[in-house]
């Protein structure tokens, strides 16, 4: 089935925040994720705010997949993807439609928190799309990887 992009809604976070917990690395119980004050609640309004734009990726009007950025930062806050959405582009396009908005906000640095280690996917994915290290750790211990805009 062809996988489908859109912009985020408030209405999508439910969908989003029980997701986390089943991506294949890095994955975030929905309890966890409460724990940390990512609520349902909360990140909905962040979205309805404005302050965190993102787009999902569905698959039979189920989302897969989605990414999120901070409006006021240009921090990529999180890109998630359903173990079955892999490899298959989605990754990539959704990260290119919130550095798109990013940049289209007037941020031309950006950045994320990344895992370190070059066993997992993301290590990989990040660099070769061009993101670099700044050398630095966030408070998660993950490495702050930048992309800055031409």
């Amino acid at each position: 089935m062809p996988l489908h992009f859109r912009p985020a809604l408030p209405s999508d976070i439910t969908a989003c925040h029980a997701m986390r917990g089943q991506t294949r690395e890095n994955a975030v119980s929905a309890q966890r994720l409460d724990a940390m004050g990512i609520t349902v609640q909360a990140w909905s309004s962040s979205v309805r705010a404005g302050q965190l734009a993102g787009h999902v990726c569905t698959e039979h009007d189920r989302v897969v997949g989605y990414c999120f950025g901070d409006t006021q930062s240009g921090e990529v806050i999180v890109l998630a993807l359903l173990p079955d959405c892999e490899r298959r582009g989605a990754g990539k396009h959704l990260l290119d439609l919130v550095v798109n908005g990013l940049i289209a906000a007037g941020h031309r640095r950006l950045f994320l928190g990344c895992s370190a280690d070059p066993a997992t996917r993301s290590y990989g994915f990040y660099r070769h799309l061009g993101w670099t290290s700044t050398g630095a750790f966030d408070e998660a211990g993950d490495e702050v990887l930048e992309f800055i805009a031409r």
